[in-house]
């Protein structure tokens, strides 16, 4: 118990060692020396909470907010000393503001420990005593071998034993671990392969030794010990050793594996990313004001304990004779007694801090959240997905966006691939009805089937080796055997769409044939190699089959040179059916051209560039034909590079450069990834919105800009300018000074950017501000062959600008997620390269095109409902206690309370609460339909516009004038006679603190009415009900002697204040001097300065291109609530 606990504060880390050990079915070494390791078990937890911790640690995190903390202040100080009002005022609201946000907190992790059940508890089976047995996730150990069956998830970490493939391998995706939907191929150890049964994997005696838990995931360093007949074998492990929490078995009926791995300490649990806390500008703004309500409150208390001292200087008002002090009072220490006023006084003015903001903003946000995925216009139906928030505390930074940074393919692009045009030994060949034709013939042209071509070479050369096969032949059978593709040849009887997760990504199926393509682009072509002639059948251990034409060819595969992406190319080494032996490459032009020394190079690569241009991306094919010499030293090379167990990776490295070098160049393809549709009208609607766009992608340059261009991002009137292929400092310096001059001279034009990866390095590097200045008077930005985490590095280099930007950034693979997390929003969208990005973003939705409404209509509502709802609170609660700061100066500053405790507890909680909850989740001050069609509308929010200080000074001051209107208002009518009554009946200070109270509630619910555009039923209901309310309220609490309660100063004072006629004269009186300044101040702004938000709610419809769009928006006069809130 010590252990865990020191192990739960982390001054006891579980794992000593560098590496761990690991029998497999635990089968423990019998000696007695033997100490067993301590390993996790295998709960994953993802909760916050657990039943024991909840209350002090929810109370922990609650009292961290400065307001919550500043009212726990003032509810021991009301407890501790004699103050003028209850300790219930200020408890009561405390305790209902921390149950609430504790039951909305409780709730949201009672869903985490509901999902972690689900997950813990899911069936698996272990082999166990000779058996396999059904257990729970979660009782899986370190050391167990577990089977798992094909479509399942591995529930650990597993290092693989056996398949039921005779070679041991075993296909998985690993698309919820890292967006890849590719299929990736894994292999157990020849000596462990053959354990195919239950009895066998009994018998097995082995061990594995490998690293402590680490999150790369795609690292892993091991050994494993294999005792055969009293000898120990030794083979290496690697990361195509391991398979990984999260991932899925395909392709294969099933696998044991050896849990290495367990729970907290897999690798997948291992990644998930402790999101740091995303604070809107709207919540920065609100804690800003608080410091400064803060600040006027410890003035009022201050002021008024020096005024009271020095009234009480006089001797008649400090010991009058109604007011005697005692013996102790006159012996007190002048010093505790000014600390005990200050104190009292702090807490007679605390209600100024609104302690129910946060509870309100809470309720808003969670609330408000919900109208994102109810909107139908964010729903995609063919993929049958919905917007979905992952947080809420963001909702108004949607309003406030400035810059938007999106990826291109799957984002921009729907990442579906579909082969166009290719290059074959510098002739350029498109695809026509599944033949190939050169650049120039048409279908019906003599002999324009490349089939006709290619068969008449085959009944020539049908003897001769492949070296000697046509060109094009060649070219086609490299496309088709170098690739990582598998297939699928099953076909359950399942609706459409419901058999495989991949269907709708790989639906390519003939023949009850399926690929399976480690991109879309292989995936591509290998299905246009197909339709052509050259289609591949099937691997099945170490062999590829093509059907060549109708003829079945069988190759070999020796040796597979993954992808990686510094090498940016991928190979594999073959025996032809011949017996020579050839090595099959494909990549980026810049990772192949260097290398290739014959072929038509100089012609390939212009084809490549226009290729490229026209939009399409483009992979370059080449070849090596090796002697058996030359081969027996690649062999040699690769074998020792890949059982190393130090420095693997350079190893490996060095060996592929010696081995893909001297290549033959056959040519290249050319695929197309269609653009989403209305991505030009959303970029369109954004640039119009004052929103500028950037492109961060890994394609290269020119596809980039061709992308660009189709999709709008780019004007074909535009100025572009390019910033690469910087190889220094001062190259890269100097074209920055050169674009910045450029800019300037051509001031009038628009600019666009292109920025490659290497020179975008060397411009953060040294010349940051430099690139900023280009940048920012580019209307524009396009930065290709980008790291991920060089995208993240473009969006914090915006973020921390001296403007301080608000920033989004949107994507839909695991490449995106740092760009996400980086940006103040990040959208994911949920798209074909897995869920990581959806799953780390903020927002999630389903098309680029959904960004447009996201922003302009939900992102504007929530922005103006918060920015009202915090103002407005402040507000009133200005209103609220400023009058009872003025009271002091007519009571001798004696602490005297003007509003009785009840009132001073539900003013908050009760009577002012609900309208402007329901103002804040269903304003609009236009139509969605007009935001859409006019994006120039956003521009009246932004850069925090209706939360600027000026604004927060006009509601400040404005419920400082209403205050002393209620006031002096109330005291104009009761200062100089008291008898309102027909009957001459006299009414005391508790009548005046109720009139006032009264015309201050009736005053602060019809000043929200007046700021309300958009009335529904539930508006009216509040707003009237939250009146009638009060009113009923009072004449209950006032008209009953209610037993537990030890003074009543309220019975019967409500209802004698409304049955005077003038006090009915004042209230109607005083509300109409209150509200109608505001109203005359609205309509005179209104029709002086109206603005482009304004003029929409007049105008009857208006053309998107309409110049107002473009105009400046006036600065708002200081009093104004921001031109954007004014009503009819």
């Amino acid at each position: 118990m010590l252990r865990w606990i020191r192990q739960q504060l982390g001054v006891d880390p579980p794992h000593q060692s560098d590496t761990r050990t690991v029998y497999v079915a635990n089968r423990f070494p019998q000696n007695g020396h033997y100490i067993p390791q301590r390993f996790a078990d295998n709960r994953i937890i993802s909760s916050k909470y657990t039943v024991w911790n909840f209350v002090p640690k929810n109370l922990f995190e609650q009292f961290r907010r400065i307001a919550n903390f500043y009212f726990l202040i003032i509810f021991l100080v009301q407890l501790m000393i004699d103050t003028p009002t209850s300790p219930i005022t200020s408890g009561l609201p405390l305790f209902f503001v921390i149950t609430v946000t504790a039951i909305k907190q409780g709730y949201e992790d009672w869903l985490r420990h509901k999902a972690d059940n689900e997950v813990n508890g899911a069936p698996v089976f272990v082999v166990r005593s000779g058996s396999l047995v059904q257990t729970k996730s979660k009782n899986i150990r370190v050391g167990d071998i577990v089977r798992v069956a094909k479509d399942e998830t591995f529930p650990v970490d597993l290092v693989l034993l056996s398949s039921d493939r005779a070679d041991g391998t075993c296909h998985i995706t690993t698309a919820s671990l890292d967006g890849e939907t590719n299929l990736k191929t894994h292999f157990s150890v020849p000596e462990t392969s053959v354990c195919q049964s239950v009895s066998q994997l009994e018998a097995l005696q082995a061990v594995v030794e490998c690293q402590q838990p680490d999150a790369d995931l795609y690292r892993f360093v091991g050994r494993i010990t294999v005792i055969q007949h009293g000898e120990e074998i030794v083979r290496p492990l690697g990361p195509e050793n391991l398979l990984l929490r999260g991932a899925r078995l395909k392709n294969t009926k099933e696998i044991f594996g050896v849990a290495v791995y367990t729970g907290m300490e897999s690798k997948m649990a291992l990644n998930y990313k402790c999101k740091s806390q995303k604070r809107s500008a709207v919540e920065k703004s609100m804690n800003t004001f608080l410091i400064i309500y803060l600040v006027i409150l410890l003035f009022e208390a201050i002021l008024s304990t020096i005024l009271k001292y020095a009234w009480q200087a006089e001797e008649k008002w400090n010991e009058p004779f109604y007011n005697q002090k005692t013996e102790q009072e006159r012996n007190s220490s002048p010093i505790l007694k000014f600390i005990s006023d200050f104190l009292a006084f702090l807490v007679l003015y605390n209600f100024i801090i609104p302690i129910s903001l946060y509870v309100t903003v809470e309720m808003q946000k969670f609330l408000g959240s919900f109208f994102i995925g109810w909107d139908l216009d964010l729903y995609h139906e063919e993929s049958d997905q919905k917007a979905q928030v992952n947080t809420s505390d963001l909702n108004e930074e949607l309003g406030q966006v400035e810059y938007v940074f999106t990826d291109k393919t799957g984002t921009l692009t729907e990442n579906e691939m579909h082969f166009r045009e290719c290059s074959i030994k510098g002739t350029k060949y498109r695809e026509v009805n599944g033949k190939l034709l050169p650049e120039g013939m048409t279908d019906d042209s003599p002999d324009g089937s490349v089939a006709h071509l290619v068969k008449h070479t085959l009944t020539r050369s049908h003897t001769h080796t492949l070296m000697y096969i046509g060109d094009e032949v060649l070219f086609l059978k490299a496309v088709s055997l170098c690739h990582t593709v598998q297939i699928s040849y099953d076909q359950p009887d399942l609706p459409l769409g419901a058999s495989d997760p991949f269907s709708h990504v790989n639906g390519f199926s003939s023949n009850h044939m399926e690929y399976y393509a480690s991109s879309p682009d292989e995936k591509a072509l290998v299905e246009a190699t197909k339709r052509i002639g050259v289609a591949f059948t099937g691997s099945s251990g170490d062999t590829m089959e093509i059907k060549t034409f109708g003829k079945f060819e069988k190759y070999k595969l020796l040796h597979l040179l993954e992808f990686d992406a510094n090498r940016r190319r991928m190979s594999v080494i073959l025996q032809t059916p011949s017996g020579g032996t050839v090595l099959f490459t494909k990549g980026a032009e810049s990772a192949i051209l260097p290398f290739a020394t014959s072929g038509e190079i100089e012609k390939t690569r212009l084809h490549v560039d226009e290729f490229a241009l026209k939009g399409l991306r483009t992979l370059v094919v080449a070849c090596r034909h090796f002697s058996p010499e030359e081969y027996m030293d690649v062999d040699k090379r690769l074998t020792a590079a890949r059982t190393a167990l130090q420095q693997r990776e350079e190893k490996l490295q060095e060996a592929f450069d010696f081995i893909e070098r001297d290549l033959q160049l056959l040519g290249a393809t050319a695929v197309e990834d269609k653009l989403q549709d209305k991505v030009q009208e959303t970029i369109e609607a954004l640039r119009l919105a004052g929103i500028k766009v950037w492109v961060l992608t890994g394609d290269k340059h020119e596809t980039a800009v061709s992308v660009s261009l189709s999709c709008g991002h780019f004007h074909r009137t535009m100025n572009i300018l390019e910033l690469l292929q910087q190889r220094s400092d001062n190259e890269c310096a100097e074209q920055l000074r050169r674009l910045a001059r450029r800019i300037k001279e051509d001031h009038v034009i628009q600019h666009g950017l292109v920025v490659d990866g290497a020179s975008l390095s060397l411009a953060l590097r040294e010349h940051e501000k430099l690139f900023m200045e280009v940048c920012k008077n580019c209307s524009a930005v396009l930065c290709c062959r980008m790291a991920p985490l060089q995208k993240a590095k473009v969006v914090r280099l915006l973020k921390t600008s001296p403007e301080k930007p608000i920033t989004l950034a949107i994507g839909d693979g695991a490449n995106d997620v740092s760009m996400i997390q980086e940006a103040h929003v990040g959208i994911g969208i949920m798209g074909k390269e897995g869920r990581q990005a959806v799953r780390n973003s903020d927002y999630a939705i389903a098309r680029f095109k959904f960004l447009a409404k996201l922003l302009l209509v939900h992102g504007h509502f929530y922005y103006i409902r918060i920015a009202t709802l915090v103002q407005y609170f402040f507000y009133k609660n200005v209103c609220f206690i400023t009058p009872q700061f003025l009271y002091q100066f007519f009571c001798l500053f004696s602490q005297q309370t003007l509003y009785d405790s009840v009132y001073l507890t539900l003013y908050n909680i009760c009577f002012t609460s609900l309208p402007i909850l329901v103002y804040s989740l269903f304003e609009q001050l236009v139509h969605p339909h007009a935001l859409q069609s006019k994006p120039c509308l956003y521009r009246d929010i932004s850069k925090n516009s209706l939360l600027s200080f000026r604004t927060f000074l006009y509601w400040t001051v404005l419920g400082f004038c209403h205050a002393f209107i209620f006031f002096f208002g109330s005291y104009i009518l009761m200062g100089e006679d008291t008898t309102l009554m027909g009957n001459g009946q006299m009414f005391g200070n508790w009548t005046f603190g109720t009139l006032v109270f009264t015309v201050m509630v009736i005053t602060v619910t019809l000043k929200l009415a007046l700021e309300t555009h958009f009335w529904t039923w539930m508006n009216h209901f509040v707003t009237w009900g939250s009146i009638a309310f009060y009113f009923i309220f009072s004449l209950f609490y006032g008209g009953i002697i209610w037993p537990f309660l030890h003074t009543q100063d309220m019975y019967f004072v409500f209802v004698q204040l409304l049955s005077s006629g003038s006090a009915w004269f004042a209230i109607i009186i005083i509300v109409i001097t209150c509200l109608s300044p505001d109203v005359f101040k609205k309509v005179l702004y209104r029709h002086l300065q109206p603005t482009s938000t304004q003029n929409r709610q007049l105008a009857p419809a208006s053309c998107l291109s309409s110049p107002c769009c473009l105009r400046p928006r006036p600065m708002p006069p200081l009093g104004s609530t921001s031109p954007v809130l004014h009503s009819h």
